[in-house]
């Protein structure tokens, strides 16, 4: 009996694809290495502004809606130039797109430190999402081009643990910070930027010339020169395959899930619904990045080993499930299990779901929209899940609002049974 994944439909593999061995212990190149650090100092910049944000935005006495839209404005502006994000890097190449989203940011959250009143907070934060988004869709393009076939699930989680330990050490600076004054982290973190910036400019170029006569040399050297010479992917291509279009849902659903409602709805669940105190409350969300920065730190090499679907679906059942039974937690201990759970679902789930986007795309075309459009899905899901769930705590009660994001991961999981398998084929 044919399963859906030999359907004839579906794309096929490419040559370099059905060529490339598999193997879990092939090596990154350097410059995944160097996309790693520039994440790391990202993402331990933006964990120190993360819990100054509202306090400083709140500190202009607009009240609390006031705040949280400041926060929420970083999201929106990466939504809405997400597709033009896509088209520049297509346009002018991965690295300059990288390099100058890093700098775009970098200027943004040097202003807010300098910001006079609430309106200019809130202008400068929201254009930082368009920095945001440019560097966000160049390095998984780049991740996608400089990655071995075969290690794509690898680089993605490797790249995605950076991001993960430095949202954990972030605040744990920014609390030794906390006596410097509100304005102080921003100007740390924007010489961060610049910093990463630095580092990929230097570095990624060093390295542009190595390898060039291998096929995956000449791919790193494309790449890293900004050449636009490759075949641009569009996005009605990639809609065209059951993989891309599954793991679109599960992007919305990741966002919703991991992203949104583990920022919005976590804290106040435990401090209103649970009556633990504030840090309690930021403890769950710790508990959330534990397992997930554990689940992401091993599962890349076994999804380039096994296949992209397993990952993908027990991940988001597990996270799925769990989240659901968040909603009938009583004990604070229960909630800080459930909430390690979750984020192991969540880790086994994102770096396969990358690479099967990056499979789908692979590394002979520029797929700078179709990126567009996976981060839009994303950052969908982080802007309307806290919405619609904080409508359901108010109209009905925490438990409703679990309850439906836990069934968003199980359906999909379940739509997942449409995708086919992207792992590339290999020579027996």
């Amino acid at each position: 009996m044919k399963n859906h994944d030999e359907t004839a439909d579906e794309p096929t593999p490419s040559e370099e694809d059905r060529s490339t061995p598999a193997d879990a212990t092939t090596k990154l190149p350097r410059e995944i290495h160097v996309l790693v650090a520039a994440a790391f100092i990202v993402a331990i910049g933006y964990g120190i502004i993360a819990p100054v944000l509202p306090q400083f935005a709140a500190s202009f006495d607009f009240g609390v809606t006031a705040a949280t839209i400041v926060v929420s404005s970083f999201a929106f502006f990466r939504f809405v130039f997400s597709p033009t994000s896509g088209r520049l890097v297509d346009a002018f190449g991965e690295r300059r797109i990288y390099i100058a989203g890093l700098l775009i940011v970098a200027a943004s959250t040097a202003a807010v430190a300098f910001a006079q009143d609430y309106w200019q907070l809130l202008v400068f934060r929201g254009l930082g999402g368009i920095g945001s988004t440019m560097f966000s869709v160049s390095a998984m393009a780049l991740i996608i081009r400089l990655a071995p076939v075969d290690a794509r699930a690898k680089a993605s989680s490797t790249y995605a643990t950076a991001f993960l330990v430095g949202n954990i050490a972030g605040p744990v600076l920014g609390g030794a910070m906390a006596g410097w004054g509100m304005r102080v982290p921003f100007v740390i973190y924007a010489i961060g930027l610049v910093l990463a910036a630095l580092v990929v400019r230097v570095f990624l170029a060093s390295t542009a010339a190595e390898g060039s006569a291998t096929k995956s040399g000449r791919a790193r050297v494309d790449a890293l020169g900004d050449a636009p010479v490759q075949e641009v992917m569009t996005f009605r291509q990639a809609w065209s395959d059951s993989a891309y279009r599954a793991a679109l849902l599960s992007a919305f659903v990741q966002g919703w899930s991991a992203m949104g409602i583990r920022v919005a709805i976590y804290p106040l669940f435990a401090i209103q619904a649970l009556r633990a105190d504030t840090a309690v409350a930021g403890l769950a969300l710790t508990m959330f990045a534990i397992g997930n920065a554990s689940a992401v730190a091993v599962v890349g090499r076994f999804a380039d080993a096994h296949g992209r679907k397993p990952f993908i679906q027990w991940g988001l059942l597990i996270l799925g499930v769990t989240t659901a039974a968040l909603g009938f937690t009583d004990s604070i201990w229960l909630f800080f299990v459930l909430s390690v759970v979750a984020g192991i679902g969540s880790g086994l789930a994102n770096p396969a779901q990358q690479a099967a986007v990056a499979d789908v795309i692979g590394r002979d075309r520029k797929g700078g929209r179709v990126l567009a459009k996976y981060q839009m899905a994303l950052d969908g899901g982080a802007i309307l899940g806290p919405i619609i769930a904080g409508a359901i705590v108010d109209r009905f009660d925490y438990s409703w609002a679990f309850v439906l994001t836990g069934l968003l991961g199980i359906m999909a999981a379940a739509y997942w049974i449409t995708g086919r398998e992207t792992r590339p084929q290999t020579k027996r």
